[in-house]
């Protein structure tokens, strides 16, 4: 007799809460495998028209993030309709998850603000690994960008650790292009139409007849004549590079110059 009772409350429960906890259960997983499509389809979307290593590499970084936020979301709201359904009161859980969550979140306060600039930052596709940038008084070529710090390492091997979170402002000294800029000190007495003329020689030479000719992408722009000082006149001029191949070219530059001046007794103060 109490068995039998027991079949049929088991089979009216099954017939009703147990059906809709299948049908949730059901809806999940098919939440769970849209999100992972979806995802997966805009990341090979958007890497195939914009391909680029470490683009790629950020861009599967926030499809991992996206893809884990909306998981935990599926999960938590399934998973509290399917307690609701087996008649256990959520209330108190809700309330004990809420104090939790704001202690987690006093504590996990930084983490996010490191997570929320990291996403920023790739999304904005602001630096890149091999870049050149300066954050506050630290610079360097960036060796790791996730979502949690920027490594850079400086020009005397220094490693700088950088929380997203703290970073402001981001000097990107190699984006697409960059400038090798010169300020050519010379003497008062010299010809100012002369130098220019030599210093245009200079530059065309290193754009056709040196190992940087294909760093180079536009010919040496003369500026003019830039300012005065009580020893020397300043000219200053630039080249376009490629991305981090500037201070080669003017290190080539320069060497040439000296040269040049050198050859023709022209005096730098």
């Amino acid at each position: 007799m109490h068995i039998q009772l027991y079949l049929d409350m088991l089979t009216k429960w099954a017939l009703t809460s147990g059906l809709k906890i299948i049908f949730v259960v059901i809806l999940m997983i098919l939440a769970l495998k849209l999100v992972d499509n979806f995802t997966e389809k805009l990341i090979k979307n958007f890497v195939s028209s914009n391909y680029d290593a470490e683009l790629e590499k950020r861009v599967h970084t926030l499809r991992t993030m996206t893809k884990s936020i909306l998981d935990v979301l599926i999960l938590a709201v399934g998973s509290m309709i399917i307690l609701e359904k087996l008649g256990i009161n959520i209330g108190p859980m809700l309330a004990a998850a809420g104090v939790v969550g704001l202690a987690v979140g006093f504590g996990s306060q930084r983490l996010v603000e490191d997570l929320i600039s990291g996403f920023i930052i790739l999304i904005g596709d602001q630096i890149r690994v091999g870049d050149v940038i300066k954050i506050g008084d630290k610079s360097g070529l960036v060796e790791k960008v996730d979502l949690k710090m920027v490594v850079l390492r400086d020009v005397e091997g220094n490693v700088h650790f950088i929380r997203n979170g703290k970073i402001d402002i981001i000097t990107n000294m190699t984006k697409d292009y960059s400038y090798s800029v010169f300020d050519i000190g010379v003497s008062a007495k010299e010809n100012i139409d002369n130098l220019i003329e030599i210093i245009k020689g200079i530059g065309e030479d290193l754009q056709n007849n040196s190992q940087h000719k294909h760093d180079i992408l536009e010919p040496i722009e003369i500026l003019g004549l830039d300012k005065f000082n009580d020893a020397a006149i300043i000219i200053k001029s630039r080249i376009k590079t490629k991305p981090i191949k500037q201070w080669a070219v003017g290190r080539e530059f320069n060497l040439r110059l000296k040269r040049k001046f050198d050859e023709l007794n022209i005096q730098i103060p």
